[in-house]
């Protein structure tokens, strides 16, 4: 075997690796804002009381974050979840991804990050009221 040869094999090797590993990135992101957009919705699904009255639906905050974080936690990820004018929910979701190859050269888990947003409205056929 030349040279040339034992070469081309390493570079190409390393090449899949790290497409692999980086393809392994973009699919483990993708998977923490879909997790953070899950959470978003399970805590725009508890409203206060003011809905029933036919005043516009507001968030119940702390029944909000307890289930959109419970939801994080069965999940297996860690986050956070703010609530702002008690109709918008904001969940941000942190998780690691363990590279396949790209360990082997030193370098460890990679953090990835997501973050969603639900806003809770009233509407009335296709129009927000």
């Amino acid at each position: 075997m030349s040279v040339w040869a034992a070469t081309s094999a390493v570079i190409m090797i390393i090449c899949v690796g790290i497409a692999v590993d980086l393809g392994g990135q973009v699919r483990a992101q993708q998977q923490a804002r879909d997790l953070a957009a899950q959470a978003a919705r399970v805590g725009g699904q508890h409203l206060d009381d003011s809905a029933i009255s036919g005043r516009y639906p507001l968030v119940a905050i702390a029944q909000a974050k307890s289930a959109a974080g419970n939801y994080l936690t069965a999940a297996e990820v860690t986050g956070t979840v703010t609530i702002t004018d008690a109709t918008t929910i904001r969940v941000a979701v942190t998780d690691t991804y363990s590279p396949l190859f790209l360990g082997i050269v030193g370098i460890a888990d990679l953090t990835v990050t997501g973050d969603a947003t639900a806003r809770v409205i009233r509407t009335m056929g296709e129009t927000e009221q």
